[in-house]
């Protein structure tokens, strides 16, 4: 009897198995359920705000609010950027730090505290839009929206009674909402004078720190603790109206005006020591104001001469006759090769009397170091005539020929009824060779050549270099024809090639005095050359 209960007992679970798989699948095909329903599509135009939201949480602020500017640009940038900022910042962060930990140390009776590893990672920051105001002050204003989830890291060794430990930051976030304010704007690059910074709202900071091994934010409560001490910190210091003031530049020289005139003419040299083994020197002179950003002013080259007389003159604006000087500088003109440094020296202009001509003959000098004794070595003298002209206030419109951009007069030599052509190559962009791009200029006018320096391997080269031709009459109906060519590399097999040229007019030279533009080269599919023509008279 037990065994026929077993075999009924095992055929009847058999069969319950099997009609209750039938029922199910049957079940399953013919019927379904009524709360189950197709999902509806609808355009994104129908939802509501609310909706939006939770499908796409991280809608940029330019697309939620029409006030915040698309910055794309500004991402782009720091991302191509990211890797040269990363070393900048943290180069700039241990110098920073490095005499406050050496200040607090010996409060806390700790042997040193270095940084092991210090790197911001591969992420860059993002802005997700810019809201930009316009007030009625000097100023500009900047709220952009700054989100950085990055991932740097940061390891601290700390040494105290013989050990040590280190301490790891890692996964940094960073939400925050700055107001920037540009203040004031002046007229002397940068072109403001401070930076203003504050928080418009609390910001948020996450990060890991790991301290031997383990991660210390694992700990209940610390987490919390510590992000909203962070907050409040922070808030306390820089939310708005609070600001963190960083000064650029000196506001009373930024709004400096001009002051007065400075006239010099470079009469002579004498007694040069010559700089060629072979032969000897080609002097000319380079002269600047200190403290003025713009670019210096240089005689024409007067070569094989040891004793060269240039008798040019130049105009200067002075802002700050208290701290400015003249500075100037002879060097020895090379065909190929680096312009070597012949002799130096200076003129204060506090020293100067005014409204005064005063002829200063100056021993040149290797450096301005008293203390240097290469400076006891002859070199040679230059002759100078200085005039210092303070501005009257009626005269200030007519003295301010520096700054308008105005030519000045051709020097003392010149043909009465001609002048001085100046060709000045400022820079060429995206040149390109066929076999290499070692870019130089030359240019052709009336049988006369002259070239620029050679640069190795550069699309975009920046030469600045004048180039002058003395001139009987005004060349109204003249052509001067400028041409880049690629220098081939020393070994090689290929010859020298032509990047691309233009043929400029120069009648609209003579009657502007002044044209500086771009040019977009002929033969080169890209290629633009930056040229700047000036015409010189006597007087002018």
């Amino acid at each position: 009897m037990g065994f026929l209960s077993s075999l009924l007992g095992f055929v009847g679970f058999g069969v319950g198995i099997s009609v209750g798989l039938v029922i199910g699948y049957y079940l399953f095909i013919y019927f379904q359920p009524n709360d189950v329903k197709d999902p509806t599509v609808r355009p994104l135009v129908e939802h509501d705000s609310k909706s939006l939201q939770h499908m796409l949480p991280e809608i940029p602020l330019w697309v939620k609010n029409p006030d915040y500017e698309r910055v794309d640009w500004l991402n782009k940038f720091l991302s191509n950027m990211w890797p040269y900022l990363d070393k900048a910042v943290c180069k700039m962060a241990k110098e920073i730090a490095k005499p406050i930990i050496a200040e607090q140390i010996p409060k806390f009776k700790i042997d040193s505290v270095e940084f092991e590893t210090l790197t911001l990672g591969t992420l860059p920051p993002t802005f997700q839009g810019m809201k930009v105001y316009i007030t009625d002050e000097k100023e500009l204003i900047m709220e952009p929206s700054f989100k950085w989830a990055g991932n740097p890291n940061v390891i601290v060794a700390v040494k105290a009674f013989g050990l040590k430990a280190t301490v790891q930051l890692v996964d940094l976030q960073v939400f925050a909402s700055p107001r920037i304010t540009l203040k004031p704007l002046v007229p002397t690059f940068p072109c403001f004078a401070k930076i203003l910074v504050s928080l418009m709202e609390k910001p948020h900071v996450d990060f890991g720190l790991k301290l031997l091994g383990g991660d210390v934010m694992s700990i209940p409560g610390l987490y919390r603790f510590v992000q909203e001490t962070i907050k409040d910190q922070v808030a306390n210091m820089y939310l708005w109206p609070k600001t963190l003031e960083v000064a650029i530049m000196d506001l009373s020289k930024a709004m400096q005006k001009p002051v007065a005139i400075l006239q010099v003419k470079v009469v002579r040299a004498t007694k040069l020591k010559k700089k060629d083994l072979l032969g000897k020197s080609d002097p000319y002179v380079k002269l600047k104001l200190t403290e003025d950003k713009l670019p210096s002013k240089k005689t024409t080259v007067k070569h094989t001469n040891l004793n060269p007389e240039w008798n040019e003159e130049f105009n200067f604006i002075v802002k700050d006759p208290e701290s400015q000087a003249l500075e100037f500088t002879v060097y020895d003109w090379e065909q190929v090769g680096k312009h070597e440094k012949m002799g130096m020296n200076v003129i204060p202009l506090n020293d100067l009397p005014h409204d005064e001509l005063k002829t200063l003959t100056l021993d040149l000098l290797k450096n301005m170091d008293p203390n240097d004794p290469q400076n006891e070595k002859g070199r040679g003298q230059i002759t100078l005539d200085v005039t210092y002209k303070p501005f009257k206030a009626e005269d200030l419109a007519n003295e301010l020929n520096e700054e308008t951009g105005a030519v000045e007069s051709a020097p003392e030599g010149t043909p009465a009824g001609g002048g001085l052509l100046v060709i000045i190559v400022h820079e060429a962009q995206d040149l390109e060779g066929k076999h290499h791009t070692n870019p130089y200029v030359r240019l052709l006018f009336k049988g006369e050549e002259k070239k620029t320096k050679h640069i190795k391997k550069n699309r975009d080269p920046r030469w600045e270099e004048e180039f002058t031709f003395t001139l009987e009459e005004p060349p109204t109906n003249e052509r001067i024809h400028v041409e880049v060519f690629s220098r081939p590399p020393s070994i090689g097999l290929h010859s020298k090639e032509s990047l691309g040229y233009v043929d400029i007019n120069l009648s609209d030279v003579v009657s502007n005095r002044r044209i500086n533009e771009k040019y977009h080269l002929i033969d080169s599919r890209n290629g633009r050359i930056q040229i700047e023509l000036q015409w010189r008279t006597v007087g002018a």
